[in-house]
């Protein structure tokens, strides 16, 4: 399934890496909304037994998330298996395995935007929702940042740094 998207020519505009940037910050995100859940007890009373295992048990998985993302970002800015292996405290052939679906799954993603939902009849994007509509992404990560991130004085202190297309890579504008 090769059709184009509605997000593609707002897609182009970002690099590969800036895309993969705005999927780990979006993971990022996430993790820091899902540990402030564990922060307030007041509603202690209020969870079952267990409960707040399961909270810290989203928390790593939503963890591991970010770090497959966080991977596929160095692995667009050019990072070599050797240079993110000691970070994962493996050798950098396991890094490659542990982490070669999730890249194979990013790589399909941009030639073959969609896949069909398990009734065959619904168009499900491949790209993760970040890189899929980045102005979107951007809009919501800088609005996310600009609200919890005291010390950061920027008004786009996600979008702002992101490695954007260079104009001859964009593609032509039909009038």
């Amino acid at each position: 399934m090769t059709e184009t998207t509605p997000y593609d020519a707002d897609r182009a505009r970002f690099t590969r890496q800036a895309l993969a940037r705005l999927v780990l910050c979006d993971h990022a995100a996430d993790v820091a909304d899902g540990a402030t859940g564990l922060i307030a007890t007041e509603n202690d009373p209020d969870t079952g037994p267990g409960g707040r295992v399961s909270q810290a048990l989203q928390l790593v998985e939503l963890a591991e998330r970010a770090l497959t993302s966080a991977v596929i970002y160095e692995r667009e800015r050019g990072s070599s298996w050797t240079e993110i292996a000691p970070y994962l405290g493996i050798g950098p052939a396991e890094a490659q395995e542990r982490f070669a679906a999730a890249l194979d799954d990013w790589n399909t993603a941009f030639g073959i935007p969609y896949r069909l939902d398990a009734t065959g009849r619904k168009r499900v994007p491949r790209l993760p929702t970040a890189a899929y509509d980045p102005a979107w992404a951007c809009d919501r990560l800088d609005t996310w940042a600009g609200n919890r991130l005291v010390l950061v004085n920027d008004e786009r202190p996600v979008s702002s740094g992101l490695v954007m297309a260079a104009p001859e890579e964009l593609p032509p504008v039909n009038p």
